[in-house]
């Protein structure tokens, strides 16, 4: 098992980061407790979330204004999840950066499959070479919607 080196990015006040003691826990559960695809996420399902995934933070300076994990292998697959950028900071190009340092990820390059569920940003992700699943049929899921809902949190 390689331990990943912490690396960062500095864009004007911005920054992004892979740092996890950098998080604000708070502001992430918050966010996405309260989204679309992860409505009701209990803390600690999103603190062994972020313990086994690679975490990008978005940062204006020590405030935590976005943030995206990737679930990988770090060989062949990486699944992107939970990408979200604090309303008053959209619209800044900070998403296309955050997808853009994600995908440029050193030791990222090479992958076979990238795959993300999306709602709503299909245009942020085609810039990057995401399409609509071209084999569908070929994938398969089990699909709990409401799992946060039967925790009893």
């Amino acid at each position: 098992m390689s331990i990943l080196m912490i690396r960062e990015w500095l864009q004007g006040e911005y920054s992004i980061t892979t740092d996890v003691n950098q998080l604000d826990l708070n502001i992430i559960h918050q966010f996405l407790a309260s989204s679309y695809w992860a409505k009701g996420l209990p803390l600690e399902v999103l603190q062994r979330s972020i313990q086994n995934s690679l975490i990008f933070g978005l940062y204006k300076g020590k405030q935590q204004i976005g943030f995206a994990r990737l679930i990988t292998d770090h060989a062949t697959f990486a699944y992107v999840a939970d990408v979200f950028i604090l309303e008053p900071f959209r619209e800044q190009g900070l998403g296309k950066w955050l997808i853009e340092t994600i995908i440029s990820y050193p030791e990222l390059q090479g992958l076979r499959r990238w795959l993300l569920a999306t709602k709503d940003a299909h245009e942020l992700y085609r810039r990057f070479g995401f399409t609509e699943l071209k084999n569908s049929d070929r994938l398969m899921e089990k699909w709990s919607p409401d799992v946060y809902q039967q925790t009893g949190d």
